[in-house]
């Protein structure tokens, strides 16, 4: 029976003329050499073929992908429920593989079928809209194929990262500091509870749990659900996490905070963590930073601000005064893949410090990789500061964006959109059937809509359980419809609401409109 080598270089497959092999076109030097059936003298590969699979490719995305996803007159998703999807994407892998034609309609149909977060009309997120600078950077980025651990491995990315890193601390107002890109705001709130316990405990990084009492970490009941997770990966624990109450406004209230770590002391367990939030996922709220900073002084407990979402205000003079405080903070979490557009993922993990606390907590010294003898400045390998070992350059995103926007451009985004979330703010509150949760502090807008059938009823528990149904018909016939999206929850205990993020420079007055139109016509007759 003949390998699957022989089959390539005899050409009785198909589909070889359209694949990337080699073998049988490359002109052979002097007698192959065959080692478990394999020719080892030519690369594996068609170089002028490979180059014309990723052009095809290419081709693809820019229509398909930039053109098509961002042309407001198309579809935000083509919905189908997962067992139509799988019989349509033909999921499964087999022995042989396919025909380049055969592969090139798995990338229309993976593009086709995806969700355009890059469309106008999708203010389903937290991220939105397509960011060319940082798009070309993800280009870039998957095709160096680089780990940023070493200098060695990646000198322009490690530069760009450092460069970035002390860019954004300048931002926040430290006058020193040192920081990290990770997959993430959830990894960066966790990276911000193991230096804050390594801090409070440098034992337990060797010694284990063992070497601690009982640690609490303090946190609103408005905040991220990831420092929740921190808690049980780390081995704190979910109950030790204690939850402060919020105003209405859905900003932590710092008499409470108080309250909650003298009861954390009277119980002998010991606080060492304060999390802030700067632009809570649902509302949109900011937590009083200066003031839980005066706090978490008088007790000498760390403070991290989540700003993953919030943290773009800090671009701008006229809306940074919302992390009003933050300069005194010991660490930072800021996701530029959000307001700031960065392609997905960029986050970063910043901390005042210039003990080396990062790499005392998190390094491991692996000498095959961190050797301290190289013939350069060991202090750019920056992998032993992480907790991961392979890491994507995903500074360059944002740097490449900052270098081609300037700062004032990145200004200008972020303060346009808050301007249009002001404005559909303005429109809601004229339009009959349209009613504001609260208002809107940031770009996260919440609001419900009523059908007419239910306006003549009072306020009371009749009306709420029957509102609490419309948001959702109203999402399910919007996706099958394709038109946009938007994301809707409930919040303590009101009925489900929608909650509009406005991010993208490619929305308009019109899409605002768009958005009370088609939800008016989408769920008037509920």
């Amino acid at each position: 029976m003949e390998s699957t080598t022989e089959r390539h270089l005899n050409g009785l497959n198909s589909c070889d003329s359209q694949k990337l092999w080699v073998d049988c076109r490359l002109p052979v030097k002097c007698s192959p050499v065959v080692t478990d059936s394999f020719i080892l003298s030519n690369p594996m590969f068609d170089l002028q073929a490979t180059e014309s699979f990723i052009h095809q490719a290419m081709e693809i995305i820019m229509e398909e992908a930039v053109k098509k996803a961002t042309d407001v007159t198309e579809k935000v998703c083509e919905w189908h429920f997962p067992e139509k999807l799988k019989e349509l994407l033909d999921l499964e892998l087999r022995d042989e593989g396919e025909c380049e034609s055969e592969i090139l309609q798995r990338c229309r149909d993976a593009i086709r079928y995806s969700v355009k977060s890059t469309h106008p009309r999708f203010f389903n997120q937290l991220f939105a809209g397509m960011e060319p600078y940082s798009l070309v950077a993800s280009f870039i980025n998957e095709t160096i194929k680089t780990s940023v651990y070493t200098y060695e491995m990646a000198p322009v990315f490690t530069l760009m990262e450092d460069a970035l890193l002390r860019k954004m601390i300048e931002v926040i107002g430290w006058k020193e500091g040192d920081g990290i890109f990770n997959p993430g705001g959830s990894m960066s709130n966790m990276y911000a509870v193991n230096l804050a316990r390594y801090r409070y405990c440098p034992d337990i990084k060797e010694v284990g749990l063992f070497s601690a009492k009982r640690l609490v970490i303090l946190t609103s009941q408005e905040s991220h659900y990831s420092i929740s997770k921190g808690a049980a990966l780390l081995g704190i624990g979910t109950k030790n996490v204690y939850m402060v109450p919020c105003d209405k406004r859905g900003k932590m209230i710092p008499s409470v905070l108080e309250e909650k770590i003298k009861l954390a002391k009277s119980e002998g367990a010991v606080p060492f963590m304060v999390n802030a939030t700067a632009g809570t996922t649902v509302l949109g709220a900011f937590d009083p930073i200066e003031e839980i900073a005066d706090i978490c002084e008088k007790y000498d407990l760390w403070l991290h601000v989540d700003a993953c979402w919030g943290g773009a205000a800090l671009m701008s003079k006229k809306h940074k005064h919302l992390l009003k405080g933050i300069h005194r903070v010991n660490s930072v979490a800021w996701n530029p893949h959000k307001m700031l557009m960065a392609s997905l993922q960029c986050s970063a993990f910043l901390v005042r410090d210039k003990t080396c606390l990062l790499q005392h907590c998190h390094s491991a010294r692996a000498s095959y990789l961190f050797q301290q003898d190289k013939f350069y400045d060991v202090s750019y390998d920056t992998g032993d500061k992480s907790v991961q070992c392979s890491r994507k350059p995903d500074a360059f995103k944002f740097w490449l964006m900052w270098k081609a926007l300037g700062t004032t451009e990145l200004e200008q985004r972020v303060d346009r959109a808050l301007a249009m979330s002001r404005y559909l703010e303005q429109e809601i509150r004229k339009r009959e059937g349209f009613q504001l949760l609260m208002e809107p502090v940031y770009a996260n807008v919440c609001f419900w809509y009523i059908p007419p059938s239910l306006r003549n009823l009072p306020d009371g528990p009749e009306l709420w359980e029957k509102l609490h149904t419309v948001a959702p018909v109203v999402k399910e016939r919007m996706m099958k419809k394709g038109s946009m999206m938007i994301g809707y929850q409930t919040h303590c205990n009101k009925p489900n609401f929608f909650r509009m993020v406005v991010i993208s420079p490619q929305v308009s007055r019109d899409d605002m409109d768009f958005v009370l139109d088609e939800i008016h016509n989408l769920g008037k007759d509920l």
